[in-house]
């Protein structure tokens, strides 16, 4: 700020003695950011030359002891280290802690969730999905299925402030619960377009009525390729019966604890985000026509969902997570 200031009063037309004086600086310091300024314009005044301001000796010191406290040690009452708690354990000031950390790009109150698929046909599974993404088979439709349950009809108990200019929205924490529905839906890979229908539960029952109500709205001379995850209503007997009498339905079942592969569940996001969770609803029947109209919205300009990930840069991935979750913890 204050060699900014400099810059600018010079620009006025003011002497050195007088931006000094003004400033309350030395006049060999004026002069100093006046002359580096007009040789290296901005860039000589954002910072100071390398080699210069005090040398962190000390946190050069502790900066391996912190690092190797913070990554394999715990404190006696906690799951991982604060900048406090670890300042207080090593006697140093939780600053020191704070820069070592932000150098070394360490963030022990974050973490990340993560499922591995033991699949054994893992790889098998994979390729197929993603074979129908990418190359989907003539005269024939790919659809992503799932159904999103327990979605909850809750109505907050005081109304909210609205948006305004400094302001975000407000809204109350608790609710009360009004039920719930289960969203089952059917995105065609090709057009975006979404076939969806709300039931009470997700039985194989409503399951095989959904199917049936896939069966009516396309077309009857076209093959159907679902890709559904591993829930048991998905191959229970009667299903399995009701799909050996419609050979144009065939199933391809990601692989267990993939739902990342399922491209619904994306679409499933956005209605999540965009439709429910910030609205209220008196009752179910309120929820299921949000959904309803949010549906409409969507296959009225449908958009398909592209998949970009490369497998050959995806399997290298999967094989460096196994083989990190399968090292020994002492290493």
């Amino acid at each position: 700020m204050t060699r900014a200031k400099i810059v600018l009063l010079a620009a006025s037309g003011r002497e050195n003695e007088q931006i000094a004086e003004e400033l309350g600086l030395n006049r060999a310091t004026v002069a100093k950011w006046r002359k580096r300024f007009a040789a290296e314009r901005l860039a000589g005044i954002e910072r100071e030359r390398p080699g210069r301001g005090r040398k962190a000796t000390k946190r050069k010191h502790w900066s391996r002891t912190i690092v190797e406290v913070t990554l394999h040690t715990k404190p006696k009452n906690a799951t991982h280290w604060s900048v406090r708690t670890l300042a207080e354990h090593l006697g140093v000031d939780k600053s020191m802690v704070h820069r070592v950390w932000q150098t070394h790009e360490l963030a022990p109150h974050r973490i990340r969730t993560f499922k591995l698929s033991k699949d054994k046909r893992f790889i098998e599974k994979l390729v197929d999905v993603v074979g129908l993404y990418l190359l989907p088979p003539e005269n024939a439709i790919v659809l992503s299925v799932d159904e999103k349950s327990q979605i909850q009809a809750l109505d907050r108990t005081q109304p909210g402030l609205p948006l305004k200019k400094g302001r975000c929205g407000t809204m109350t924490h608790d609710y009360r619960r009004h039920g719930t529905t289960t969203l089952f839906a059917a995105m065609e890979m090709a057009s975006g377009k979404l076939i969806g229908a709300c039931m009470k539960r997700h039985r194989h029952q409503e399951w095989l009525k959904f199917l049936r109500l896939i069966d009516q709205q396309t077309p009857t001379n076209l093959d159907l390729h679902l890709i559904a995850d591993n829930f048991g209503t998905h191959k229970h007997p009667k299903v399995k019966a009701w799909l050996a009498k419609h050979p144009r339905f065939h199933i391809h079942f990601v692989p267990t604890s993939s739902s990342w592969l399922n491209m619904v569940e994306r679409w499933f996001r956005d209605i999540t985000a965009n439709r429910i969770r910030r609205d209220s609803f008196r009752s179910v029947e309120a929820l299921e026509q949000a959904i309803h109209d949010y549906i409409a919205a969507h296959n009225h300009d449908p958009k398909p969902f592209a998949w970009t990930a490369d497998l050959k840069d995806l399997l290298p991935k999967i094989v460096r997570a196994h083989q990190s979750l399968d090292m020994p913890k002492n290493q």
